[in-house]
């Protein structure tokens, strides 16, 4: 299992993150665009998620809510730029808890081939203001961040393998 590493040099307005998934391009890039796969992964392990609106397309918005187990949430919303399939998402990312809105971040994905059947995800998150990113970072992004890409490994993992088992109709016929 690969490392999640989030870069955030001092005094910058952006952290990257970068981590390597022992799963195809296509079925990362699936898992960031299937409503199904992307409500498995995506967060701490301590929170639920509820996605709300979820429009994996150029000119798509998304809206999700993380809920703790003392009922408190944690709302998210953002506009999809571009999808281009299956390589890159450009999007933007707000909290809703903050006192004031505007505090938005503009985030790019690219997802890169590597050989073995292996991918290596790049992010970059740019925000406003450095006080902007600090405060995510000390917000708990960190935590989040590494908790999900733990998640996903594992969402990866078990779709790849299902779909490994999965006969396609001419095996099915082949063997009948």
């Amino acid at each position: 299992m690969s490392k999640t590493k989030i870069t955030a040099e001092p005094g910058k307005q952006e952290f990257f993150i970068t981590r390597e998934f022992d799963a195809p391009r296509e079925l990362v890039f699936k898992a960031h665009t299937d409503p199904k796969l992307y409500t498995q992964w995506l967060g701490p392990r301590r929170l639920t998620m509820r996605l709300e609106k979820f429009e994996p397309r150029s000119g798509g918005m998304w809206r999700y809510i993380h809920k703790d187990k003392d009922g408190n949430e944690y709302g998210f919303h953002g506009v999809i730029h571009e999808v281009l399939p299956p390589e890159r998402i450009i999007d933007t990312f707000e909290f809703e808890g903050l006192p004031e809105k505007g505090h938005v971040a503009l985030q790019t994905l690219r997802l890169q081939e590597l050989p073995g059947g292996r991918t290596k995800l790049t992010a970059q998150a740019v925000f406003q203001s450095v006080a902007d990113r600090d405060g995510m970072i000390q917000s708990g992004a960190e935590e989040g961040i590494n908790e999900s890409y733990e998640r996903l490994d594992e969402v990866l993992k078990q779709t790849h393998e299902g779909q490994r088992h999965e006969k396609t109709p001419i095996e099915q016929t082949a063997r009948s």
